[in-house]
């Protein structure tokens, strides 16, 4: 039987980004194509605009003042819902009505990572946000994911509301910035390899046998 080797996945990517959703159904996929790969995930984050309201905006507003033309919009979404279905994502970008600061999202995700939990925690907060509209940014939601992950639902919302990690989460986005990163998702195999966008799991999996061979 083949040895399995152990591999560290860096994503930079943030949960208000349907690309990311899609990168990491389709890393998934790749990963299945590797069996032998001990791969684990680590989860940077990236705010694709730190700016917004801790309380959100309004997203149809938003959406359509940084997509001027509505036509370009409805396409980008119907690629996104083509591709998606084939992951097993149903988006529903009707559903959104929020469009919410990630910050507190990613700390989430932070501590999903000491608690071993990211990976369920990450994908419970693109299912919620893109399948079910419902608003990342709620200390309420952000609690229901991390106890539906098997984290504690008071610590969490004590943490949230003390504002724990905020500034870790914003050094970590200005790193990412710093380093080149310019659109999400990004990866990173090895430490050696790196994919930008939501590649196809066979490109994926090209890129981890690079990383596995440098």
């Amino acid at each position: 039987m083949a040895q399995s080797q152990p591999m560290i996945i860096d994503v930079v990517a943030d949960v208000v980004c349907p690309w990311c959703y899609l990168g990491w159904r389709r890393l998934k996929s790749a990963l299945a194509l590797r069996p032998n790969l001990e791969a684990q995930v680590i989860w940077r984050p990236y705010q694709l605009d730190p700016s917004l309201p801790e309380e959100g905006v309004d997203h149809k507003a938003y959406m359509a003042q940084k997509f001027k033309d509505p036509d370009r919009l409805k396409a980008v979404h119907a690629a996104l819902v083509e591709g998606g279905a084939e992951e097993g994502i149903t988006f529903d970008f009707e559903a959104i009505d929020l469009s919410p600061n990630t910050n507190a999202a990613h700390r989430l995700i932070r501590w999903a990572l000491t608690a071993g939990v990211q990976d369920p925690v990450v994908e419970a907060l693109f299912k919620a946000y893109f399948e079910q509209g419902l608003d990342i940014g709620d200390p309420v939601v952000l609690a229901d994911i991390a106890e539906a992950a098997g984290m504690e639902r008071l610590v969490v919302l004590q943490l949230l509301s003390e504002g724990a990690d905020k500034e870790a989460v914003a050094r970590e986005h200005a790193m990412a910035v710093q380093g080149g990163v310019t659109g999400v998702p990004f990866a990173i195999f090895a430490g050696k390899v790196a994919v930008v966008g939501a590649e196809t799991p066979e490109r994926i999996a090209e890129a981890i046998d690079q990383a596995l061979a440098a």
